[in-house]
């Protein structure tokens, strides 16, 4: 009796305590890889150069179901991400993404700007060290060189002892060296009917890129660009024929359709392409045609592909927000987007790669149609505040010589200058801002002496601040008022702190994401380390940003 108790006893202590633990422990043996990391055989980084947020909402009813809406709907949507420091343009967004870090840290202040070593005007990724590659011009002197710290991309390299690759594609230079980072296997970009590379990379292209650019594939763009809809539908955007868009040269009129071979000659031919959607499709072509010869995501090591659309950017300058030309555009390029994700699907496999898609900067409206619609808004010429700056200087300081540059909303002195007149750097920084800050269309200015001596947590100081680099950037920082742009009278631009070119697009897909979206806020260098986060890697060797949790699994 005693023995039947025990041994009912023991059946029900083993079934209750045992099971439970032994399979706890037979899954921490069997599974702790995917407790730490996500394992994509490829990653894919795009960037959509001068995409405004609003972009995915206003255009949404167009949109297919493959592109933006895949990754809207199956993804993961960062409704309320913002770059958070100034100028807000190319060189400095695309190195942002990667690094996850800002201009403050990784030191690229501006696609160029002034460098107070040399006393030169230097290009972010120029480089006379290294020699063009496809191309007898100089547009393949090009480098990583002028960004101080790693990318999401290097230590990803690193991570995997370089068995991993990285590839960029881009039609801009800056769009495809920056992001490809330090180690990359090759960084290629567009020029004069050509894809290209720098020697920094290779000193041969490869016979794929090769025989990509002598198949000539880019001439099948050189054609009328229509709509793709019929333009009547396109009720979102405003009418085809208006004072605010620029033109092609030898156009009458900014309306469809644009006679592309007509106007070739007089457009600089093949560089005309990236002023129209095609750029785009041929950026697609091109990384599709990497993503086969290279065998992207072909085994178990990740290896990373970075895209960015710089078409995008182009057409916003000429056009503008608002026009025919960039809505049409943005159909397109869900389309090409579509076509890429098939791509990878097939190649790669669904669910065994990661995709963020986000933009270098945003774009304002076109300020002369929101004076036309009653909205504060206008234009500022500094050539008008010359004379008087100039007669400020002379009469303060006897020399308009104290000034050295003016570049990327900043003013460069001549400390040597100011230490022979027995003036204090910080005092002259001051009455410098306080002066411009008189001037219409001048919101506020602020010193490098406030830079140093603050911490700023939020607001237009505090984007400043993320933009300062204390070894690269200039004594006083101008702030335009908000509507007022620096610019001609046709077409959007970009490069301020405020939030019209801070508010951009952030989505993740795949392998490794949750499904969902947040309004919280999250900025734009916290890209980098949630990658790293996902895959376990370090984070790049500056990152300020922090993985923006909701989105992993």
């Amino acid at each position: 009796m005693h023995k039947n108790y025990f041994i009912v006893f023991l059946s029900v202590f083993t079934l209750t305590f045992l099971p439970s633990n032994s399979l706890a422990q037979r899954k921490s043996k069997e599974q702790p890889v995917s407790d730490l990391r996500t394992e994509p055989k490829l990653v894919v980084g795009i960037i959509v150069d001068q995409m405004r947020y609003d972009y995915i909402t206003r255009f949404w009813n167009h949109y297919g179901e493959g592109g933006f809406k895949r990754l809207v709907n199956e993804g993961f949507n960062c409704k309320n991400n913002h770059y958070n420091y100034a100028p807000t343009s190319t060189g400095p967004g695309h190195t942002s993404v990667y690094t996850g870090t800002t201009p403050a840290v990784h030191g690229i202040i501006g696609n160029n700007w002034y460098d107070k070593a040399t006393e030169t005007s230097v290009y972010c990724a120029g480089d006379p060290d290294y020699e063009s590659v496809g191309t007898t011009s100089d547009a393949g002197k090009m480098s990583p060189h002028r960004m101080t710290v790693t990318t999401i991309t290097d230590e990803l390299r690193l991570h995997t002892q370089m068995r991993g690759k990285t590839i960029a594609v881009a039609l801009k230079d800056r769009g495809a060296v920056l992001p490809g980072g330090h180690t990359a296997n090759a960084a290629y970009w567009f020029s004069e009917g050509s894809w290209i590379t720098s020697s920094y990379y290779m000193d041969k292209l490869p016979v794929w890129v090769e025989k990509f650019n002598a198949e000539k594939s880019v001439d099948a763009y050189k054609k009328p660009w229509k709509t793709l809809k019929n333009i009547n539908e396109y009720v979102e955007s405003a009418s085809d024929y208006n004072a605010y868009e620029g033109k092609f040269k030898g156009e009458e009129s900014p309306v469809f359709p644009h006679d592309l071979p007509a106007l070739w000659d007089n457009n600089g031919k093949y560089e005309m392409l990236k002023a129209t959607p095609f750029g785009n499709s041929m950026t697609t072509d091109f990384a599709l045609a990497a993503l086969d010869a290279e065998a992207l995501g072909s085994d178990d090591i990740t290896d990373f592909l970075a895209v960015s659309f710089s078409s995008t950017d182009y057409v916003g300058h000429k056009f503008g927000v608002a026009s025919k030309e960039v809505q049409d555009t943005y159909l397109r390029l869900d389309r090409d987007l579509e076509r890429l994700f098939k791509e990878l699907d097939r190649k790669v496999g669904k669910g065994e790669y990661t995709v963020f898609l986000s933009a270098d900067h945003a774009a304002i409206e076109v300020p002369s149609y929101l004076k036309d619609k009653k909205i504060p808004a206008d234009y500022v010429s500094w050539d008008a505040m010359k004379n008087d700056f100039a007669q400020f200087l002379e009469f303060n300081y006897g020399t308009t010589d104290i000034v050295k540059n003016f570049s990327n909303y900043q003013y460069f002195l001549d400390h040597d200058i100011i230490n022979n007149l027995d003036l204090s750097v910080q005092e002259v920084q001051e009455a410098i801002a306080k002066e411009v800050l008189s001037y219409e269309g001048i919101d506020r200015t602020y010193t490098a002496y406030q830079m140093w001596q603050n911490d700023y947590t939020h607001g237009i100081p505090y984007i400043l601040q993320n933009g300062y680099n204390q070894k690269r950037s200039g004594d006083v920082l101008v702030v335009l008022a908000p509507g007022i742009i620096s610019y001609q009278k046709t077409g959007s631009t970009h490069g301020s702190p405020q939030i019209y070119d801070t508010h951009v697009p952030l989505l993740f897909y795949g392998a490794g994401i949750k499904q969902g979206s947040t309004v919280e806020r999250t900025e734009i260098d916290d890209i980098a380390p949630t990658i790293a986060a996902l895959l376990g890697v370090a984070f790049p060797s500056g990152t300020t940003g922090s993985p923006i949790t909701q989105v992993l699994k």
